[in-house]
């Protein structure tokens, strides 16, 4: 089992940034991919962007794709999400995950490891 923390969200004005911080520790040797996810209140949770520990080969949701950033710290087992240009509709909780799979999916069911949840909240 890998254990996740967030940290990093708050309140920001919309045009401005954040960056998100997801420290792992546990199994992190079984970890293949990293994923944040996020879910407004009322909707149903969704994929951002995603990251191989292995080679950073990173993928993003086209609703974030060149405002949003994920990298990844192998010594330090840490993963981050760099936000500009926020936009009111990025309000939602942010979730850090872990994927034990040898095989990418961007699909929540397929992250068996979740963080606790950042809050982020974008004001107009």
């Amino acid at each position: 089992q890998v254990q996740l923390v967030e940290s990093g969200g708050g309140l920001v004005q919309a045009g401005g940034s954040l960056r998100l911080s997801c420290a792992a520790s546990g199994r992190t040797f079984s970890t293949y991919f990293m994923g944040w996810f996020r879910q407004a209140l009322g909707k149903e949770r969704e994929f951002v962007a995603s990251i191989s520990w292995r080679t950073g080969t990173t993928d993003y949701a086209s609703t974030v794709k060149g405002r949003f950033a994920i990298s990844r710290d192998n010594a330090k087992n840490t993963v981050y999400l760099q936000m500009n240009s926020l936009k009111p509709e990025d309000t939602a909780v942010y979730y850090c995950a872990a994927s034990s799979s040898r095989y990418y999916s961007s699909r929540d069911s397929d992250f068996g490891s979740w963080g606790q949840g950042t809050q982020v909240t974008v004001s107009s």
